[in-house]
């Protein structure tokens, strides 16, 4: 993986208000499986490790109210419910976002955009959805850094770049040919980064990295689609039956 450069000292401060972390949890809850809608009171449970290690923590489960069934993302309350990653798991959260999605040239990385902070809303938040996600990103931060003693004698936030990318290239790539003491952390590493991906992508400059030419305003009418996409559009219904909807100037 590619290896964000950092100092011994480094702590990541989240430079996002509480208002806009919100707005960007509904984004990454729209784009996902997971919804804002279904309550929950406890942590959900793990599953049963088959090999390796697996850290032994007790979460405590988020007991704040939500918003309802009809939240309002516009303008949504300030804090609706406390944030509850610690400073240290919230600095480990933004370098292993920043291997996931590092600076490239004029393209930020992921805690430059505030990643972090909306993996930290998300992880907080009192839906079924997001404690268990909580449950596993949690378990997967607690399982980095008893890897990195068991190997290094240190924590993950104060191994060299070196250090941590032997460990990340351990887990980060998760399919049917990872080892087995990797599989459980292999899979938990995979939804936080689709959760870190999920939320860059919701950025301005994740939308422009991909080439996503949405939400620009057109100057003067609008041109209506291309000859090509029209005739992709005919096809695609001709083949449905449904070729009474094509497309008609």
């Amino acid at each position: 993986m590619n290896t964000p450069d950092r100092v011994d000292s480094y702590k990541y401060i989240s430079g996002m208000t509480r208002r806009e972390s919100l707005k960007w949890l509904g984004l990454l809850a729209a784009g996902s499986a997971v919804t804002l809608t279904a309550g929950c009171s406890k942590a959900i449970e793990g599953e049963t490790a088959t090999a390796g290690h697996w850290p032994d923590i007790e979460i405590q489960p988020v007991s704040a109210q939500g918003y309802g069934t009809d939240p309002n993302m516009i303008m949504p309350p300030e804090s609706p419910w406390p944030l509850t990653l610690t400073e240290a798991q919230l600095t480990l959260v933004a370098v292993l976002a920043d291997f996931i999605v590092p600076k490239e040239g004029s393209h930020p990385s992921a805690s430059e955009v505030q990643v972090p902070s909306v993996i930290d809303e998300w992880v907080s938040a009192p839906y079924y959805g997001q404690q268990k996600d909580r449950v596993t990103i949690l378990h997967a931060l607690a399982w980095i850094d008893d890897e990195s003693t068991l190997r290094f004698k240190k924590p993950f936030l104060q191994l060299s770049a070196t250090q941590q990318s032997k460990i990340m290239d351990d887990i980060a790539y998760f399919n049917a040919q990872t080892p087995e003491q990797f599989q459980r952390i292999g899979k938990a590493f995979l939804r936080f980064k689709d959760l870190v991906l999920g939320a860059y992508f919701c950025t301005p400059e994740g939308c422009q990295d991909i080439g996503y030419l949405g939400n620009v305003p057109i100057a003067g009418d609008y041109p209506g689609p291309t000859a090509e996409a029209k005739a992709h559009l005919d096809g695609v219904l001709a083949e449905l039956g449904l070729s009474q909807y094509a497309y008609r100037d």
